[in-house]
């Protein structure tokens, strides 16, 4: 086949050609963190599930990990406000100086509203959102599992027809796809211990809003088979209707 040479332009070369290596490398992240006032600092964390880290991957982490201390710090800040003009009224006992008292004052009134946080009326809405958050992840759980287990159903018909028929080739790989959902059905009944922490660590909370705890069933050792995953997932079931029943106590959740 012959072939032609096309006189291309010197720009249009250009544009078609390789870029420069410091044009396309790809940047590594720089360090990020955050001063706290108590004299430690925040870090940025890069998640690896998330492939090669970014300078906007760590931007984000970092902003998830702040959110959740500006919330907490919010009535301890009060508190440590207050701190000083105390120590101010105690030193000038039995006459404390009437700047003093006044800076008192102000600091007490601006910290009223955190009064009112151990309280049933304040714990009510907030552990009804946390219940709502956890049977959505709960449901989550229980949606990925079922799909697994009807995949491992399946296979195992295929399996026993392959062995019926004497295909040893299909039976092995048909093998191999049971062990690697087993590992994944195994992997997502691991996912289940922090979310049963978080419940654990609710118990003060469910204690102010008087309302009794629910008992989590112990998980044991990872399931070996598709009986013990139907175990554990009749035993989610059962936790999720149990904190539904609380939930809607509390006023239901949205959707």
């Amino acid at each position: 086949m012959p072939e032609l040479d096309i006189k291309v332009e010197a720009s249009l070369q250009e544009a078609l050609g390789m870029p420069p290596c410091d044009q396309i490398k790809l940047p590594l992240p720089k360090p990020l963190k955050v001063q706290l006032p108590t004299g430690g600092s925040i870090k940025a964390l890069s998640d690896l599930s998330k492939g090669f880290p970014t300078d906007c991957g760590l931007t984000v982490n970092l902003m998830l990990q702040i959110a959740p201390l500006l919330a907490s710090m919010e009535c301890l800040l009060k508190i440590l406000k207050l701190i000083k003009p105390l120590i101010d009224v105690i030193k000038g006992l039995p006459m404390p100086p009437v700047k003093a008292l006044m800076d008192f004052a102000k600091a007490a009134d601006d910290l009223i509203p955190c009064l009112l946080v151990p309280t049933p009326a304040s714990m009510l809405p907030f552990l009804k959102d946390l219940l709502c958050l956890i049977i959505k992840a709960l449901k989550c759980f229980l949606s990925q599992m079922k799909t697994i287990l009807g995949f491992m159903n399946g296979i195992k018909l295929q399996l026993q027809s392959a062995h019926a028929d004497g295909n040893l080739d299909l039976a092995q790989t048909l093998e191999c796809a049971q062990q690697n959902a087993m590992t994944q059905a195994q992997g997502l009944t691991a996912s289940l211990e922090p979310i049963f922490v978080i419940l654990d660590l609710m118990s003060a909370v469910f204690a102010i809003a008087g309302k009794e705890a629910p008992q989590m069933p112990s998980l044991g050792a990872p399931p070996a088979d598709t009986e013990a995953l139907n175990g554990i997932v009749q035993s989610i079931q059962g936790v999720v209707a149990t904190l539904q029943i609380i939930a809607d106590g509390l006023g239901g959740c949205d959707g």
